[in-house]
């Protein structure tokens, strides 16, 4: 089968020119590579996602020129997979049981000498005993990854050499509902995903999901983590930034050519007019390695 690269929203909201910018680049890296292209909806998160999102979405992906190819994937009808997935890793003795909540991470991380961005470890290692007492609490436990202590290692397209530590992941909350990163390494692997496109604030989670990869018995994809969008005090967009979003644009009569027009300029592409024009003579390479600075509508 022929590879295959994606874009993968969570409907929470429309997409900013951040996130279609995104997109455009996993598009343009797919097709110039002549991968398929896959459009995936992490809808999840039942609290945060709507439907009517998720239509926006690939509306708007559609306005600037992004197609894709087969179906749209929608990971809430996914979820028998990812339960088949998780067995696997139950049995295998790659998981444990947790049962600390939210306010007892925190605590544990804000601890002198403790990485406020990993989880301690605080029932990695539990007796059987004391996994029984907590059971008995009536606290039901969350699945988190026992992941090995060691760096991994990729060749990454755009920061080039790179490594980070896997981390204690949830995979299955206390609720029964699948964690982002057993989900997204499900999905790429069933859909023959191995070219993931995606900002570089996600580069972190990359030694997390190649264990994962390795323990479901797969290939490890080619990774590009590319530079966000930031607004001109170097925080990520959002509403309060003002035109940020297509339907932004247009209320303010800036159209959405213009928008793919500033887009394609931020990659570097000067001369085409829509993304396709650009296939051909793109190259990620010619990616400038900082971060776009939105700083006005006029920039749409």
């Amino acid at each position: 089968m022929i590879g295959a690269g994606r874009f993968a929203p969570s409907p929470s909201g429309d997409l900013h020119i951040g996130n279609l910018r995104t997109a455009a680049l996993a598009w343009l890296t797919a097709r110039s590579s002549r991968r398929r292209f896959l459009l995936r909806i992490e809808d999840l998160d039942a609290q945060r996602s709507r439907a009517s999102y998720a239509d926006r979405q690939l509306a708007d992906l559609h306005a600037i020129g992004i197609d894709w190819d087969g179906e749209v994937v929608r990971q809430s009808q996914r979820t028998s997979l990812y339960r088949e997935a998780l067995d696997v890793l139950v049995r295998g003795g790659h998981t444990f049981e947790c049962y600390c909540s939210r306010k007892d991470i925190r605590e544990a991380q804000s601890a002198p000498h403790a990485d406020a961005a990993r989880y301690p470890g605080t029932c990695r290692e539990l007796s059987e005993g004391e996994r029984a007492d907590r059971r008995n609490s009536g606290r039901p436990p969350t699945i988190r990854l026992r992941s090995p202590r060691g760096e991994y290692a990729w060749e990454d397209l755009v920061l080039g050499p790179s490594a980070s530590t896997p981390d204690d992941v949830v995979l299955a909350r206390w609720d029964g509902e699948f964690a982002y990163n057993l989900a997204v390494v499900v999905d790429d692997l069933d859909q023959g995903v191995d070219q993931i496109v995606r900002g570089d604030d996600l580069a972190d989670q990359t030694a997390t999901q190649i264990h994962l990869i390795e323990l479901l018995s797969g290939t490890t994809p080619e990774y590009a983590h590319v530079p966000l969008v930031l607004n001109r005090h170097g925080q990520r967009l959002s509403k309060r930034d003002g035109a940020v979003t297509l339907a932004d644009c247009a209320v303010q009569g800036i159209s959405r050519e213009r928008v793919v027009a500033q887009i394609l300029e931020s990659l570097g592409s000067v001369g085409q007019r829509t993304l396709r024009e650009s296939v051909a003579d793109f190259a990620l390479a010619d990616l400038p390695t900082a971060p776009w600075i939105f700083v006005s509508p006029a920039d749409c």
